[in-house]
């Protein structure tokens, strides 16, 4: 009998996961068509509801951690990259869930992380610049032509901060290769420019911004969202 028990209870707790698999797996499809329809995405996203058991959260309404993968974003007519959302404490009431809605879903936290590609950075430059890439925490771009009749033959570090209107780029340092050193004022006037990237699919300004060697990897955060109201945020 013993074994018998056994064997039912091994039957049952299979069951279970299986079920929960399942369970999670519907979940993850419905909200990537949710995400897909407010973004007007061609594809629908990647999504990972993280924790076990899926069911017992689905019940509660109570996620620990969705992510979302979304792809490409365009902005202003910008394409960033790799745009993840990282949603933590998700209340998503089940009869919300079932009904295909986001009204009253909410996030305690959402991080949206992305990459500018070096080359998108590129087509936002002046002309005198000729090639971008990570140094620290800063960029290295090669410098080429002329400025105000002086002859432009160097590298330069530019900063990268987040502003309003988009990542500003400032020289903060310049060289030359043999040619007459050209000042650092005159090369901030003419050689200072702005990727318009300020926002992600979170509705929040950029706070983050890390080179790395494909480009610069960009992050926002923002409390008490809703899941709806990204709508607004979405590109056009």
């Amino acid at each position: 009998m013993r074994k018998v028990l056994l064997v039912l209870l091994i039957l049952v707790a299979a069951g279970l996961v299986a079920a929960d698999r399942l369970g999670v797996r519907v979940a993850e499809d419905k909200i990537g068509e949710q995400v897909a329809a407010q973004y007007n995405l061609q594809e629908r996203p990647d999504v990972t509801i993280h924790g076990i058991p899926f069911l017992t959260q689905a019940v509660g309404g109570e996620y620990k951690h969705i992510e979302v993968g979304i792809g490409d974003w365009t902005q202003q007519g910008v394409t960033v990259t790799g745009v993840k959302v990282d949603m933590r404490g998700v209340d998503a009431p089940l009869s919300e869930v079932t009904k295909g809605s986001a009204a009253n879903v909410t996030a305690r936290t959402a991080t949206a992380s992305a990459v500018v590609p070096y080359d998108v950075i590129q087509k936002q430059a002046p002309k005198e610049v000729k090639r971008i890439g990570p140094k620290g925490d800063d960029l290295s771009v090669d410098l080429t032509g002329n400025l105000l009749g002086l002859s432009l033959n160097g590298t330069a570090v530019v900063e990268v901060k987040p502003t309003a209107k988009g990542i500003a780029i400032t020289p903060v340092s310049v060289g030359s290769n043999g040619a007459a050193q050209i000042p650092l004022a005159l090369v901030r006037q003419r050689l200072t420019w702005v990727v318009p990237v300020s926002d992600l699919p979170v509705g929040s300004r950029i706070s983050k911004i890390q080179p790395t060697p494909d480009g610069l990897r960009v992050a926002a955060t923002a409390e008490n969202v809703r899941l709806n109201d990204l709508q607004a945020t979405a590109p056009k």
